[in-house]
C-alpha cells in the first residue's frame, strides 16, 4: 500500500477513536442535514406559493370589469420574484430584499414582504442556512480534526521514527492532506445532494456543479491552512490558537470591516432622502392628471401642429391620454435615473465587500455561492429592472387605450355626465394587454462569470497555502 494512503488510514483510525471528534462531527452533520432539509422544503414551498400568487395576480387583473383605462393604471399589478432552485442551499439576499413589488402608474414601489418565515422555521436563527453552516461551522470541524495532524507525530515521538525509516516530509504531508481531503469530500455530500435536488427542480447543471466545486475549493483552503499551521508550529495548543484566531478574523471580523468599509467608501442615501430629492425634480415635470398644466404647453403646440388643428377638442385622439402617456414617460425616466444611481451605489458597495475576499476566504466563498445560486444582489437588481419594464409597458399600453379608444369630450365630462362616463369604459378584453411575468435566474454562464473573481480569490488562497505546505514539509524536522 502506498505510504501516503497508510498515513491517511492511521489518521482516520485516530479520529474514529476520539470522542470529541465524533461528537463535533455528528453535531455539525446533524445541523447541516436538518438545515438542508428544512431550507429545501421551505424554498420549494415558497417557489410554488409565489408562482401561484403571480398567476392569481394576473387572473385578478384580467378579470376586472369594464373600466376607464386610467383606473386600471391605479388598480395596478404584482410581480413576484420566485426563488431559484439553488436557493434551497443559499437563499442569499432573498430574506432581506423582499419578494414582490406592487406595480402602478406614476410610482416605483420598493420590493416588499421580506421573508421572515426562515427565522421561524429554525427557532429564530434566520441566518442558519446550509450555505452559512458551510461557510462558518464546517471550517471549525476541519480545525478540530486537523489542528494537531502533524504535531501529534512530533509530540508522540513517531515523527523521528518515520523520518529515520526514510519517509520524507513531503510524503507525510501528502498522507495528512489525503486524510483531510477525504474528510472534506464527505462533508461535501450534503452540498452534492442539494445540487442534484436543484437540477431535478430545473437548475442548470453547470451552475449546480460550479457551486459544489466552489465549496470544495473553500474546504480545500481550510484543510490546507490547517495542515500548513500544523507543519510550521511546534505546539498543538499554539496551532489551535492560531487557527481559531484565523477563523474568527476570516469569518467574523473581516466581513464586518468589509461592510463598514463599503458603507464608508460609497455613500448611499436612504429611501426618505432619495424620495424627497426625486419629488423636488418631479414637480418640474408637471401633473399628468391635469392636461391644462403649463408644463405641457410645448407638447400641446407640437401635437396641434402635427395634426393640423387649432384646439385639443379638434384632435382625432384624446389629449388627456396623450398627456398621461407623455407624463408617464418623463416621470419613468426620472425615477429610473434615481433607481439606477442607487443600484450602482449598492453594487459598488458589494464589490468592495467582495474585494475583501482576498483577506477572508469566507467572504469569497459567500460571494461565489450567492452568484452561482442566483440569489445575489445583481439578481435582485435585475428583478427590479424587469418588473419596472413590465410596469411601464402595461401603464403605457393603458395610456394608449386612453388616447385612442376614448373621445376627449366624453373624457372631459365623465365626472358630471353618467352617459359620458359609461362611454369611457373600455371593454374588459383590453386588459389582456398585460404581459405574463415569470422571473428566472440568469443563465448559468452569466452567474459563473460573476462568481469568477471570488473563485479566483479562493484559488489564490489555496496556491499560497500549497506553497507554505511544500516549504514546511521540506524543512520538517523531529
Amino acid at each position: 500500500m502506498n505510504a501516503a494512503f497508510r498515513i491517511a488510514r492511521e489518521e482516520w483510525r485516530l479520529w474514529a477513536r476520539s470522542r470529541v471528534v465524533l461528537i463535533a462531527a455528528l453535531t455539525i452533520a446533524v445541523l447541516v442535514t436538518v438545515t438542508s432539509v428544512l431550507t429545501a422544503l421551505r424554498v420549494t414551498d415558497e417557489a410554488a406559493a409565489r408562482s401561484a400568487r403571480q398567476a392569481s395576480a394576473e387572473a385578478a387583473f384580467f378579470s376586472q370589469p369594464d373600466r376607464h383605462p386610467h383606473r386600471m393604471v391605479h388598480y395596478g399589478h404584482y410581480a413576484f420574484r420566485t426563488p431559484p432552485p439553488l436557493a434551497a442551499f443559499d437563499p442569499g439576499v432573498d430574506a432581506v430584499t423582499g419578494q414582490s413589488i406592487f406595480l402602478e402608474g406614476h410610482r416605483q414601489n420598493t420590493a416588499m414582504f421580506a421573508d421572515a418565515r426562515s427565522g421561524a422555521d429554525l427557532g429564530g436563527f434566520a441566518a442558519l442556512t446550509p450555505a452559512s453552516l458551510y461557510q462558518l461551522l464546517v471550517p471549525l470541524l476541519v480545525i478540530i480534526l486537523g489542528h494537531g495532524i502533524m504535531l501529534r507525530e512530533r509530540e508522540s515521538g513517531t515523527l523521528a521514527v518515520l523520518l529515520a525509516q526514510g519517509q520524507s516530509g513531503l510524503t507525510l504531508a501528502r498522507g495528512k492532506a489525503l486524510a483531510l481531503g477525504s474528510v472534506a469530500t464527505l462533508l461535501l455530500l450534503p452540498v452534492g445532494a442539494l445540487a442534484i435536488h436543484a437540477v431535478v427542480g430545473g437548475e442548470a447543471p453547470l451552475a449546480a456543479a460550479l457551486l459544489v466545486a466552489g465549496y470544495a475549493l473553500y474546504l480545500a483552503v481550510w484543510a490546507a491552512l490547517v495542515l500548513a499551521v500544523s507543519l510550521w508550529v511546534r505546539q498543538r495548543s499554539v496551532a489551535l490558537g492560531v487557527l481559531v484566531l484565523v477563523w474568527v478574523m476570516a469569518a467574523l471580523v473581516v466581513p464586518r470591516i468589509a461592510i463598514n468599509a463599503g458603507s464608508a467608501a460609497i455613500d448611499a442615501p436612504g429611501k426618505i432622502a432619495s424620495d424627497l430629492a426625486m419629488l423636488a425634480e418631479q414637480r418640474k415635470l408637471g401633473d399628468g392628471h391635469n392636461a391644462a398644466d403649463p408644463a405641457f404647453d410645448a407638447l400641446q403646440r407640437q401635437v396641434l401642429e402635427q395634426y393640423g388643428v387649432q384646439s385639443v377638442e379638434q384632435l382625432p385622439i384624446n389629449w388627456r391620454g396623450v398627456v398621461a402617456g407623455y407624463s408617464e414617460k418623463k416621470l419613468t425616466g426620472l425615477m429610473n435615473d434615481f433607481t439606477e444611481n442607487r443600484m450602482a451605489r449598492e453594487a459598488a458597495q458589494s464589490r468592495i465587500v467582495t474585494g475583501f475576499g482576498i483577506l477572508s476566504p469566507t467572504l469569497a466563498a459567500g460571494a461565489a455561492s450567492r452568484a452561482l445560486a442566483g440569489t445575489d444582489l445583481a439578481t435582485h437588481h435585475r428583478f427590479l429592472r424587469e418588473s419596472e419594464t413590465l410596469r411601464f409597458d402595461f401603464v403605457q399600453a393603458l395610456n394608449d387605450l386612453h388616447t385612442n379608444a376614448l373621445s376627449f369630450a366624453d373624457d372631459a365630462k365623465r365626472s358630471s355626465d353618467p352617459e359620458a362616463e359609461a362611454r369611457t369604459r373600455v371593454n374588459a378584453d383590453a386588459w389582456r394587454l398585460l404581459d405574463t411575468f415569470r422571473f428566472a435566474p440568469d443563465p448559468a454562464e452569466a452567474r459563473a462569470a460573476r462568481a469568477a473573481l471570488p473563485l479566483a480569490m479562493l484559488a489564490c488562497w489555496l496556491a499560497l497555502l500549497f506553497g507554505a505546505i511544500l516549504i514546511g514539509a521540506r524543512r520538517l524536522r523531529p
